[in-house]
Protein backbone atom coordinates (compact mmCIF):
# COMPACT_ATOMS: atom_id res chain seq x y z
CA UNK A 1 0.00 0.00 0.00
CA UNK A 2 2.59 2.43 0.86
CA UNK A 3 4.80 1.80 -2.58
CA UNK A 4 1.20 2.52 -4.67
CA UNK A 5 0.78 5.57 -2.87
CA UNK A 6 4.64 6.98 -3.43
CA UNK A 7 3.77 6.18 -6.88
CA UNK A 8 0.74 7.76 -7.29
CA UNK A 9 2.29 10.84 -4.92
CA UNK A 10 5.00 10.49 -8.04
CA UNK A 11 2.36 10.89 -10.84
CA UNK A 12 0.80 13.78 -9.28
CA UNK A 13 3.55 15.75 -9.00
CA UNK A 14 5.23 15.24 -12.29
CA UNK A 15 1.70 16.25 -13.26
CA UNK A 16 1.24 19.31 -11.54
CA UNK A 17 4.88 20.34 -12.63
CA UNK A 18 4.73 20.33 -15.98
CA UNK A 19 2.20 19.87 -19.19
CA UNK A 20 3.49 17.97 -22.10
CA UNK A 21 4.19 20.54 -25.20
CA UNK A 22 5.27 20.54 -28.84
CA UNK A 23 8.23 22.54 -29.28
CA UNK A 24 8.98 22.42 -33.25
CA UNK A 25 7.04 21.57 -35.85
CA UNK A 26 5.22 19.53 -36.82
CA UNK A 27 6.42 19.85 -40.64
CA UNK A 28 6.09 17.83 -43.51
CA UNK A 29 8.77 15.30 -45.20
CA UNK A 30 9.32 12.51 -47.59
CA UNK A 31 6.00 13.39 -49.42
CA UNK A 32 5.71 11.24 -52.58
CA UNK A 33 3.03 10.01 -54.27
CA UNK A 34 1.55 7.36 -51.66
CA UNK A 35 3.09 8.64 -48.39
CA UNK A 36 4.07 11.32 -46.37
CA UNK A 37 5.93 11.38 -42.93
CA UNK A 38 4.96 14.44 -40.28
CA UNK A 39 7.78 15.42 -37.41
CA UNK A 40 7.54 17.27 -34.74
CA UNK A 41 9.21 17.84 -31.57
CA UNK A 42 8.03 17.48 -27.71
CA UNK A 43 9.72 18.85 -24.80
CA UNK A 44 9.51 15.18 -22.94
CA UNK A 45 9.11 12.26 -23.77
CA UNK A 46 6.19 10.48 -25.86
CA UNK A 47 3.37 8.04 -27.69
CA UNK A 48 2.76 10.01 -30.69
CA UNK A 49 0.13 9.36 -33.60
CA UNK A 50 -1.30 10.83 -36.70
CA UNK A 51 -4.96 10.99 -37.40
CA UNK A 52 -6.20 11.92 -41.15
CA UNK A 53 -9.05 12.54 -43.18
CA UNK A 54 -9.63 13.06 -46.77
CA UNK A 55 -10.58 16.49 -47.61
CA UNK A 56 -14.03 16.43 -47.87
CA UNK A 57 -15.53 19.43 -45.86
CA UNK A 58 -16.55 17.14 -43.28
CA UNK A 59 -15.72 18.03 -39.57
CA UNK A 60 -12.84 16.25 -38.14
CA UNK A 61 -14.70 14.57 -35.69
CA UNK A 62 -17.08 13.18 -37.60
CA UNK A 63 -15.71 9.89 -37.54
CA UNK A 64 -13.42 7.68 -36.17
CA UNK A 65 -9.96 8.92 -38.03
CA UNK A 66 -7.38 6.49 -38.87
CA UNK A 67 -4.36 6.41 -36.63
CA UNK A 68 -0.43 6.42 -37.98
CA UNK A 69 1.71 5.31 -35.16
CA UNK A 70 5.76 5.48 -35.81
CA UNK A 71 7.29 1.94 -34.82
CA UNK A 72 10.06 -0.07 -35.33
CA UNK A 73 10.25 -3.80 -34.54
CA UNK A 74 6.62 -3.60 -33.81
CA UNK A 75 6.80 -1.57 -30.83
CA UNK A 76 5.74 1.75 -30.61
CA UNK A 77 9.15 4.16 -29.19
CA UNK A 78 8.53 6.79 -26.34
CA UNK A 79 10.45 9.82 -27.85
CA UNK A 80 10.76 13.35 -28.22
CA UNK A 81 11.45 13.46 -31.69
CA UNK A 82 8.54 11.89 -33.78
CA UNK A 83 8.43 10.83 -37.30
CA UNK A 84 5.12 9.19 -38.24
CA UNK A 85 4.93 7.94 -41.80
CA UNK A 86 2.07 7.74 -43.20
CA UNK A 87 1.22 5.04 -46.00
CA UNK A 88 -1.55 3.87 -48.53
CA UNK A 89 -2.07 7.06 -49.79
CA UNK A 90 -3.52 8.26 -53.57
CA UNK A 91 -1.69 9.99 -55.73
CA UNK A 92 -2.19 14.04 -55.82
CA UNK A 93 -4.60 14.12 -53.26
CA UNK A 94 -5.18 16.28 -50.29
CA UNK A 95 -5.47 15.26 -46.86
CA UNK A 96 -6.02 16.58 -44.00
CA UNK A 97 -4.09 15.56 -40.39
CA UNK A 98 -3.59 16.38 -36.87
CA UNK A 99 -1.08 14.63 -34.72
CA UNK A 100 -0.90 14.21 -30.96
CA UNK A 101 1.71 13.07 -28.03
CA UNK A 102 0.64 11.48 -25.12
CA UNK A 103 3.08 12.12 -22.05
CA UNK A 104 5.20 9.37 -20.92
CA UNK A 105 5.11 10.03 -16.67
CA UNK A 106 6.69 6.87 -15.37
CA UNK A 107 7.88 3.66 -16.49
CA UNK A 108 8.62 0.22 -14.42
CA UNK A 109 9.24 -3.09 -16.03
CA UNK A 110 6.28 -3.37 -18.82
CA UNK A 111 4.16 -0.72 -16.70
CA UNK A 112 3.25 2.63 -18.32
CA UNK A 113 1.60 5.38 -16.62
CA UNK A 114 0.80 7.96 -19.04
CA UNK A 115 -0.12 12.03 -18.72
CA UNK A 116 -1.19 14.56 -20.87
CA UNK A 117 -2.07 14.84 -24.33
CA UNK A 118 -0.90 17.27 -26.30
CA UNK A 119 -2.03 18.43 -30.33
CA UNK A 120 -2.64 20.24 -32.92
CA UNK A 121 -5.70 21.81 -33.71
CA UNK A 122 -8.05 20.11 -35.90
CA UNK A 123 -11.17 23.07 -36.48
CA UNK A 124 -10.60 26.47 -37.25
CA UNK A 125 -10.41 29.20 -34.66
CA UNK A 126 -10.12 33.06 -35.66
CA UNK A 127 -8.42 33.53 -38.45
CA UNK A 128 -5.57 30.66 -38.86
CA UNK A 129 -7.26 27.62 -40.57
CA UNK A 130 -7.65 23.86 -39.19
CA UNK A 131 -6.70 21.25 -39.54
CA UNK A 132 -3.70 21.64 -42.08
CA UNK A 133 -3.39 19.77 -44.91
CA UNK A 134 -1.19 18.56 -47.55
CA UNK A 135 -1.43 17.06 -50.88
CA UNK A 136 0.78 14.07 -51.75
CA UNK A 137 2.74 14.36 -54.89
CA UNK A 138 1.03 13.82 -58.98
CA UNK A 139 3.21 11.80 -61.38
CA UNK A 140 0.49 12.68 -63.86
CA UNK A 141 0.51 16.17 -62.86
CA UNK A 142 1.11 18.25 -66.16
CA UNK A 143 2.97 20.89 -64.41
CA UNK A 144 4.77 21.79 -61.36
CA UNK A 145 6.92 24.85 -59.71
CA UNK A 146 9.80 24.48 -57.01
CA UNK A 147 11.87 26.71 -55.01
CA UNK A 148 15.49 26.23 -54.20
CA UNK A 149 17.58 27.99 -51.20
CA UNK A 150 20.92 27.24 -50.49
CA UNK A 151 24.35 28.18 -47.91
CA UNK A 152 21.85 30.10 -45.77
CA UNK A 153 24.02 28.92 -43.10
CA UNK A 154 20.95 30.36 -40.54
CA UNK A 155 20.48 34.15 -41.72
CA UNK A 156 17.28 34.57 -40.71
CA UNK A 157 16.65 37.21 -42.51
CA UNK A 158 17.89 36.35 -45.58
CA UNK A 159 15.59 32.90 -45.17
CA UNK A 160 12.84 35.11 -44.80
CA UNK A 161 13.47 37.46 -47.80
CA UNK A 162 14.02 34.51 -50.07
CA UNK A 163 10.60 32.52 -48.94
CA UNK A 164 8.99 35.47 -49.94
CA UNK A 165 8.74 33.91 -53.47
CA UNK A 166 6.57 30.98 -51.87
CA UNK A 167 3.30 30.76 -52.39
CA UNK A 168 0.72 27.91 -51.53
CA UNK A 169 -1.61 28.17 -54.23
CA UNK A 170 1.36 27.30 -56.69
CA UNK A 171 4.99 26.38 -54.92
CA UNK A 172 4.65 22.90 -54.81
CA UNK A 173 8.05 21.89 -53.04
CA UNK A 174 10.92 23.39 -51.93
CA UNK A 175 14.18 22.48 -51.95
CA UNK A 176 17.46 22.93 -49.03
CA UNK A 177 20.08 22.79 -51.40
CA UNK A 178 22.96 22.40 -48.70
CA UNK A 179 24.52 24.03 -45.70
CA UNK A 180 21.17 25.83 -43.96
CA UNK A 181 23.23 25.45 -41.21
CA UNK A 182 27.21 26.10 -40.62
CA UNK A 183 28.09 23.30 -37.96
CA UNK A 184 25.01 20.54 -36.02
CA UNK A 185 26.21 20.76 -32.40
CA UNK A 186 22.57 20.49 -31.06
CA UNK A 187 19.09 20.23 -32.02
CA UNK A 188 18.45 23.79 -31.55
CA UNK A 189 20.63 24.78 -34.58
CA UNK A 190 18.24 23.16 -36.66
CA UNK A 191 15.49 24.34 -35.48
CA UNK A 192 16.81 28.00 -34.97
CA UNK A 193 18.91 28.00 -38.12
CA UNK A 194 15.70 27.56 -40.58
CA UNK A 195 13.41 24.76 -39.57
CA UNK A 196 11.12 26.67 -37.03
CA UNK A 197 10.96 29.88 -39.25
CA UNK A 198 9.72 27.15 -42.63
CA UNK A 199 7.11 25.40 -40.34
CA UNK A 200 5.92 28.94 -39.71
CA UNK A 201 6.15 30.06 -43.09
CA UNK A 202 4.94 26.94 -45.17
CA UNK A 203 6.38 23.70 -43.88
CA UNK A 204 3.46 22.32 -42.01
CA UNK A 205 1.05 22.20 -45.62
CA UNK A 206 3.72 22.19 -48.17
CA UNK A 207 6.64 19.44 -47.90
CA UNK A 208 10.60 21.23 -47.82
CA UNK A 209 12.98 18.00 -49.31
CA UNK A 210 16.54 18.50 -47.64
CA UNK A 211 19.69 17.75 -50.18
CA UNK A 212 22.65 17.46 -47.13
CA UNK A 213 25.56 19.99 -47.80
CA UNK A 214 28.80 19.30 -46.24
CA UNK A 215 28.00 21.84 -43.29
CA UNK A 216 25.39 19.55 -42.09
CA UNK A 217 27.85 16.77 -41.85
CA UNK A 218 29.44 18.70 -39.41
CA UNK A 219 29.14 18.43 -35.72
CA UNK A 220 28.36 15.02 -33.48
CA UNK A 221 24.56 15.95 -33.66
CA UNK A 222 25.13 15.64 -37.57
CA UNK A 223 24.77 11.70 -37.08
CA UNK A 224 20.98 12.60 -36.55
CA UNK A 225 20.36 14.27 -39.67
CA UNK A 226 17.72 11.53 -40.99
CA UNK A 227 15.90 11.49 -37.32
CA UNK A 228 15.10 15.33 -38.19
CA UNK A 229 14.90 14.71 -42.09
CA UNK A 230 13.69 11.29 -43.06
CA UNK A 231 13.84 10.27 -46.52
CA UNK A 232 11.89 7.31 -48.17
CA UNK A 233 15.44 5.67 -48.80
CA UNK A 234 16.69 6.25 -45.22
CA UNK A 235 19.64 7.29 -46.73
CA UNK A 236 20.36 11.34 -47.48
CA UNK A 237 19.60 10.68 -50.97
CA UNK A 238 17.04 9.57 -53.13
CA UNK A 239 14.10 10.08 -55.76
CA UNK A 240 10.60 11.25 -56.28
CA UNK A 241 8.31 11.84 -59.54
CA UNK A 242 6.22 14.76 -59.89
CA UNK A 243 4.59 16.21 -62.61
CA UNK A 244 6.96 15.72 -66.10
CA UNK A 245 10.53 16.01 -63.53
CA UNK A 246 11.89 13.01 -62.13
CA UNK A 247 14.29 14.35 -58.91
CA UNK A 248 17.36 12.78 -57.76
CA UNK A 249 18.62 14.26 -54.75
CA UNK A 250 22.34 13.54 -54.19
CA UNK A 251 24.79 13.86 -51.49
CA UNK A 252 28.39 15.13 -52.23
CA UNK A 253 29.68 14.42 -48.37
CA UNK A 254 32.48 16.48 -47.06
CA UNK A 255 34.75 18.89 -49.41
CA UNK A 256 38.06 18.01 -48.04
CA UNK A 257 40.00 14.84 -48.27
CA UNK A 258 39.11 12.17 -45.53
CA UNK A 259 42.45 12.40 -43.94
CA UNK A 260 42.17 16.33 -43.41
CA UNK A 261 43.13 17.42 -39.43
CA UNK A 262 39.86 19.10 -39.61
CA UNK A 263 37.84 15.55 -39.25
CA UNK A 264 39.76 14.07 -36.78
CA UNK A 265 40.00 10.58 -38.26
CA UNK A 266 36.32 10.86 -38.26
CA UNK A 267 35.51 10.61 -42.15
CA UNK A 268 35.22 7.97 -44.63
CA UNK A 269 33.30 9.59 -47.57
CA UNK A 270 34.94 8.25 -50.68
CA UNK A 271 34.09 5.22 -49.67
CA UNK A 272 30.39 5.92 -48.79
CA UNK A 273 30.37 8.29 -52.66
CA UNK A 274 31.41 5.16 -53.96
CA UNK A 275 28.42 3.09 -52.16
CA UNK A 276 26.54 5.78 -53.31
CA UNK A 277 27.34 5.69 -57.03
CA UNK A 278 26.09 2.20 -56.68
CA UNK A 279 22.55 3.25 -55.72
CA UNK A 280 22.84 5.71 -58.43
CA UNK A 281 23.64 3.33 -61.44
CA UNK A 282 20.33 1.17 -60.59
CA UNK A 283 18.33 4.70 -60.50
CA UNK A 284 19.21 5.83 -63.93
CA UNK A 285 18.76 2.22 -65.67
CA UNK A 286 15.13 2.46 -63.94
CA UNK A 287 11.95 3.10 -66.13
CA UNK A 288 10.68 6.02 -64.19
CA UNK A 289 13.72 7.47 -64.78
CA UNK A 290 13.64 6.66 -68.30
CA UNK A 291 10.35 7.56 -68.98
CA UNK A 292 10.43 11.05 -67.17
CA UNK A 293 10.00 13.91 -69.77
CA UNK A 294 12.52 15.66 -67.59
CA UNK A 295 15.40 14.54 -64.88
CA UNK A 296 16.65 17.08 -62.55
CA UNK A 297 19.44 16.39 -60.25
CA UNK A 298 20.62 18.24 -57.33
CA UNK A 299 23.09 17.89 -55.55
CA UNK A 300 25.26 20.77 -53.01
CA UNK A 301 28.78 20.99 -53.79
CA UNK A 302 28.93 21.19 -58.19
CA UNK A 303 31.44 19.47 -59.97
CA UNK A 304 32.68 22.14 -61.83
CA UNK A 305 35.68 25.23 -61.53
CA UNK A 306 38.80 24.77 -59.24
CA UNK A 307 37.06 22.07 -57.39
CA UNK A 308 38.39 20.86 -53.53
CA UNK A 309 38.78 16.79 -53.31
CA UNK A 310 35.21 16.35 -52.15
CA UNK A 311 33.29 17.73 -55.58
CA UNK A 312 36.18 16.20 -57.49
CA UNK A 313 35.36 13.17 -56.29
CA UNK A 314 31.78 13.30 -56.61
CA UNK A 315 32.26 13.93 -60.02
CA UNK A 316 34.16 11.43 -60.96
CA UNK A 317 31.64 9.16 -59.26
CA UNK A 318 28.51 10.39 -60.43
CA UNK A 319 29.01 12.51 -63.60
CA UNK A 320 30.00 9.08 -65.55
CA UNK A 321 26.73 7.50 -64.87
CA UNK A 322 24.71 10.90 -64.69
CA UNK A 323 26.11 11.62 -68.53
CA UNK A 324 24.29 8.55 -69.83
CA UNK A 325 21.30 9.15 -68.36
CA UNK A 326 20.16 12.21 -70.43
CA UNK A 327 19.88 14.30 -67.36
CA UNK A 328 18.19 17.78 -68.08
CA UNK A 329 19.93 20.45 -65.54
CA UNK A 330 21.78 19.78 -62.28
CA UNK A 331 21.06 22.29 -59.52
CA UNK A 332 23.79 23.32 -57.13
CA UNK A 333 25.15 25.55 -54.71
CA UNK A 334 28.46 26.06 -52.20
CA UNK A 335 30.44 28.35 -53.72
CA UNK A 336 28.04 31.10 -52.53
CA UNK A 337 27.86 32.42 -56.08
CA UNK A 338 25.98 32.22 -58.90
CA UNK A 339 27.27 30.33 -62.29
CA UNK A 340 26.04 28.54 -65.32
CA UNK A 341 28.62 25.85 -66.71
CA UNK A 342 26.87 24.58 -70.29
CA UNK A 343 28.56 20.96 -71.50
CA UNK A 344 31.10 22.53 -73.28
CA UNK A 345 32.87 24.03 -70.27
CA UNK A 346 32.79 20.81 -68.02
CA UNK A 347 33.24 17.12 -68.22
CA UNK A 348 28.92 17.30 -67.56
CA UNK A 349 26.73 16.49 -70.78
CA UNK A 350 24.26 18.77 -69.43
CA UNK A 351 24.29 22.03 -67.92
CA UNK A 352 25.13 23.16 -64.02
CA UNK A 353 22.88 25.88 -62.57
CA UNK A 354 24.84 27.25 -58.89
CA UNK A 355 22.67 28.97 -57.00
CA UNK A 356 24.76 31.88 -54.55
CA UNK A 357 23.83 32.01 -50.99
CA UNK A 358 21.33 35.20 -51.10
CA UNK A 359 19.19 34.00 -54.37
CA UNK A 360 16.65 31.23 -55.05
CA UNK A 361 16.08 29.34 -57.92
CA UNK A 362 12.29 29.72 -59.13
CA UNK A 363 11.47 27.02 -61.37
CA UNK A 364 8.02 26.09 -63.77
CA UNK A 365 8.34 22.97 -65.08
CA UNK A 366 5.74 22.57 -67.93
CA UNK A 367 5.56 20.07 -71.19
CA UNK A 368 7.08 22.87 -73.46
CA UNK A 369 10.25 23.13 -71.01
CA UNK A 370 11.48 24.50 -68.01
CA UNK A 371 11.86 27.60 -67.12
CA UNK A 372 14.53 28.94 -64.24
CA UNK A 373 14.38 32.37 -62.77
CA UNK A 374 17.43 33.49 -60.04
CA UNK A 375 15.75 35.95 -58.38
CA UNK A 376 17.49 38.09 -55.58
CA UNK A 377 16.60 39.05 -51.69
CA UNK A 378 14.71 41.89 -53.25
CA UNK A 379 12.63 40.13 -55.43
CA UNK A 380 14.99 40.76 -58.66
CA UNK A 381 15.31 38.29 -60.98
CA UNK A 382 18.79 38.46 -62.34
CA UNK A 383 18.94 35.72 -64.60
CA UNK A 384 16.87 33.44 -66.63
CA UNK A 385 17.29 30.20 -67.83
CA UNK A 386 15.48 27.70 -70.18
CA UNK A 387 15.72 24.28 -70.94
CA UNK A 388 13.61 22.57 -73.62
Amino acid sequence: MKRLLTVALMLVVAYAAHAIKIIHGPYLQAVSDTEATIVWVTDVKALSWVEIAPDDGSNFYNVERPKFFESYLGKRPFKTVHAVRITGLQPGTTYRYGVASKEVLFQKHHRVHYGDVASTRVYSKGKEKYPKAFTTLNPQKEKCEFLVLNDIHSKQEKLSALLNLYTKDQTDMIFYNGDMVSIVHREDVLFEGFVDYSVTAFAKETPFYMVRGNHETRGYFAEKFLTYFPTTTNKPYYTFKHGPAFFIVLDGGEDKPDSNLEYYETAAYDAYRLEEAKWLKEVVESEECKNAKYRIVLIHMPPVGRMWHGPQHAGDCFLPILNEANITVMLSGHTHRYSYNTPETTKAKFPILVNSHSTALRANVGQDGINIDVIDMSGNTTHSHSFK
